[in-house]
């Protein structure tokens, strides 16, 4: 892993101490501007500001690191992890059964985790860009866990550019990292979403024929072709 560059270290120093005081960051990942909280006030704030309906859980902010800690996967589910991940250098949204009683997890306020965590899994952006490295890395060294999900209104798509996130959701923020145009924007999608246990895909996102392509040549792993235009997959 490149170590970061003072640029990088500045800006997640910046949103890692609005966090740490319980409040909003809007952050740059390279699969959109993401909306995160590490309180259940901040994350209560952000799920009413997007109008998200109840049944919508959040996604954790975590790096490879974290990931091998908190999940509970078979041999087979971490090859495919590190596939994408490492050799191909993709990012990925994974849902799979947790360790609910590490740290991370268990400091968490009760109401804070049910809207994290479902039937005792998870699901974690991991590998999503620099920004997203230097501020996972804050969080797991300093055991706070980050949540949160797409900066945009409910189902009104992800946003590519900071100048694009609507005016309900830039007025929740504390802090607005900007890093201008985010390296996915092509897809106009978020993350792939993947269960590692089923292999099912839980959302067609930014990245997904490379991963689709990867699983079957290396695996022997067929997912269903992406629906058309793939971007209707990638809204929250």
């Amino acid at each position: 892993m490149l170590s970061e560059t003072p640029f990088m270290a500045a800006e997640a120093d910046r949103a890692f101490e609005v966090l740490k005081a319980g409040g909003i960051a809007i952050m740059p990942m390279d699969v959109g501007y993401s909306a995160i909280g590490g309180s259940y006030s901040a994350l209560r704030r952000i799920f009413d500001a997007k109008r998200r309906e109840p049944t919508k859980f959040n996604a954790m902010i975590g790096d490879c690191e974290l990931a091998r800690e908190l999940y509970l996967l078979p041999g087979l589910s971490w090859d495919v992890f590190d596939a994408i991940t490492r050799d191909d250098d993709l990012p990925l949204g994974v849902i799979g059964p947790c360790r609910m009683d590490h740290p991370m997890l268990a400091s968490m306020e009760p109401e804070a985790l049910r809207m994290s965590t479902k039937d005792n899994t998870l699901c974690m952006l991991t590998n999503a860009g620099p920004f997203h490295a230097a501020i996972s890395r804050r969080s797991r060294e300093a055991s706070h866990p980050l949540f949160g999900s797409s900066a945009n209104l409910s189902m009104q798509g992800t946003k590519f550019r900071a100048v694009e996130i609507e005016p309900d959701i830039l007025a929740i923020a504390d802090v607005v990292i900007d890093h201008g145009l985010r390296k996915f924007w092509p897809y106009q999608a978020s993350s792939t979403l993947l269960n590692l246990i089923t292999f099912e895909v839980v959302r067609f996102g930014s990245g997904y024929e490379l991963i689709q392509d990867t699983l079957e040549r290396r695996f022997n792993i067929n997912l269903p072709a992406a629906p058309s235009p793939l971007r209707i997959q990638g809204r929250d």
